[in-house]
């Protein structure tokens, strides 16, 4: 799989031949693309950052050693287990978990993991799960609830969730999602914890989420990759499932903060509900960015808890309720009546007016 600046720069040449092709003349299409590079390249900074390969960190074929010999950079837990094709967290079988767990310890300042996973099993749609995760804590080798790991984690969990609990809670309650709140499942999401916070089982970890977005994972012939990128405290997540080789944004969030020295993991559970939920590879890049000395200034103090900046902001735009069909329509049409009303005044006020001046001619 190409490197995930390559593929960014794609995303960035495809968009330009867009806005080329949405440009009425010349003109506009010089300016439109001068606009897209600058824009394209100075958020993600590509032109200022290499990337390089930590193989100490990352998860490959042929995965020598690990699960079997202490000298192993990675540790399996639980179901989990070693083939000569990926490492298998769970089967496709009931009441699994499993885990793997990087034995070192993290202490990149800017890193990008790029996942290569797959998710298959005999379950129809909403009759499979319980789904996958991948993490950056500081505790490991925990068995626990969240996807096979411990709650209370402190760190970053990306989850791969391919059970709507939420969902099947709402109708036992014979209540439904509106439109604005509805998910589509399988469905990527990250949560920052801090040793505190709880993973909401029943709400699928909607109050705690940073973000996230759909993902049709389950069953698919061709291969499958998430992207998890944190630099300059800003942590991006981009998936590859339709095998077109082209990265799919799913969240973008600055104000993240992460320490170092935490581990690398993944992990899977299955309920009544299961799948195979398999990784093929952890490659973890170190990223090399170059900052000004303000930006050192600013990102110089040390992080000892997890946060995320304006999280109570993050949480208002995601329990916003969007309007109902009816309250539309009446708005709509208060709307029409004030607008007719200041027209009527408007009238009348003017015929006053014009009246009055009349009189003064007489």
């Amino acid at each position: 799989m190409a490197a995930a600046i390559k593929k960014n720069k794609i995303l960035t040449i495809s968009r330009i031949f867009r806005l080329y092709k949405m440009a009425p003349n010349t003109y506009s299409t010089f300016l439109f693309i001068l606009i897209a590079i600058g824009l394209c390249f100075a958020d993600d900074g590509l032109h200022e950052m290499e990337e390089f390969l930590k193989r100490e960190l990352s998860l490959s074929k042929p995965y020598q050693g690990v699960g079997s010999s202490s000298s192993s950079h990675w540790e399996l837990m639980g179901d989990a287990m070693v083939t000569s094709e990926q490492v298998r967290l769970t089967t496709d079988m009931q009441s699994k978990q499993g885990a793997v767990w990087s034995r070192i310890p993290c202490h990149l300042r800017d890193w990008e993991l790029q996942v290569h996973f797959k998710i298959h099993g005999q379950g129809k749609k909403n009759l499979n799960g319980d789904g996958l995760a991948i993490w950056y804590t500081k505790e490991r080798m925990q068995k626990g609830p969240v996807f096979g790991n411990q709650d209370l984690f402190t760190g970053l969990g990306v989850f791969l969730d391919t059970y709507p609990n939420e969902e099947k809670h709402l109708e036992a309650q014979k209540t439904r999602y509106t439109s604005r709140t509805q998910r589509i499942f399988p469905y990527v999401l990250a949560m920052v914890g801090n040793g505190s916070i709880s993973y909401d089982h029943e709400r699928d970890g909607r109050s705690t989420e940073l973000g996230g977005c759909n993902a049709m994972v389950r069953n698919l012939k061709h291969d499958t990759f998430l992207f998890i990128r944190y630099v300059r405290r800003r942590l991006t997540i981009m998936i590859d499932i339709d095998g077109q080789h082209e990265w799919r944004d799913c969240l973008d969030i600055p104000g993240v903060r992460l320490p170092q020295g935490y581990y690398f993991g993944a992990s899977a559970i299955t309920g009544e509900l299961s799948d195979n939920h398999d990784v093929i590879s952890l490659k973890v890049y170190q990223l090399t960015v170059l900052r000004s000395e303000a930006e050192e200034n600013e990102e110089g103090e040390e992080i000892t808890v997890p946060s995320v900046d304006n999280m109570d902001l993050l949480r208002m735009g995601e329990n916003e309720e969007g309007w109902s069909p009816i309250a539309i329509f009446f708005s709509i049409v208060f709307s029409m009546l004030g607008f007719f009303l200041l027209i009527v005044v408007g009238l009348i006020v003017y015929s006053h007016w014009n009246e009055n001046r009349r009189k003064r001619f007489y």
